[in-house]
């Protein structure tokens, strides 16, 4: 089995809501396996360390989990058009995976939430995309071969699945964007397997 590394960071649980979906959609394709993998927060001040496991959900991630995958989904709410500073901070702390080539060659793709249709949502995939473009990541979006970028009223872009959360964070992914996630880990999971083949 091969290992993809769905990792992702989410406060109001919308982005975890994607990442599971595009679990499902990994584990859907003969011989993957999704490892799902969260961050911790960052704060401008620390006083108290976090824990080295999260109290639920997925562990932590490790910069060996970059190595044992053939694949990579990274999932972020928007901040501004961008992914937020948690996800970030792991990104910039990978020089040495970098300098490796860990990633190289490797497909990736990118998931978003926002709070509002038009809060930032293409604009956070593609510059989620930037970093995996550095190391060298094949980038895999979500073609409109899938009927549900032709329907959906909410999230989901040919960038990578998307959902839009509400000003609260309280409206559920909907169908078309759970299928989209779905759609959007089964293609990588199967490119990535092309790819090592």
């Amino acid at each position: 089995m091969a290992n993809i590394l769905v990792l992702y960071y989410s406060r109001s649980g919308s982005v975890r809501a994607l990442a599971e979906a595009v679990a499902r959609g990994v584990d859907s394709v003969e011989g993957m396996r999704a490892r799902v993998r969260t961050v911790p927060p960052v704060a401008p001040v620390t006083e108290v360390a976090s824990p080295p496991v999260p109290p639920d959900g997925a562990p932590y991630v490790e910069a060996r989990d970059l190595a044992e995958s053939a694949g990579l989904a990274l999932g972020s709410p928007t901040r501004f058009g961008n992914m937020a500073a948690p996800l970030k901070h792991f990104l910039d702390s990978l020089g040495g995976e970098w300098a490796r080539g860990t990633l190289a060659g490797k497909p990736a793709c990118a998931f978003t939430a926002t709070a509002t249709m038009h809060g930032g949502q293409e604009a956070t995939l593609l510059t989620m995309m930037v970093p995996l473009l550095h190391h060298g990541m094949v980038l895999v979006g979500i073609p409109y071969t899938e009927p549900d970028l032709h329907r959906t009223r909410s999230g989901g872009t040919p960038y990578g699945a998307s959902h839009v959360s509400g000003a609260l964070g309280d409206q559920p992914v909907t169908d078309e964007e759970r299928r989209l996630a779905f759609a959007l880990g089964r293609r990588l999971a199967a490119i990535a397997g092309k790819l090592a083949a």
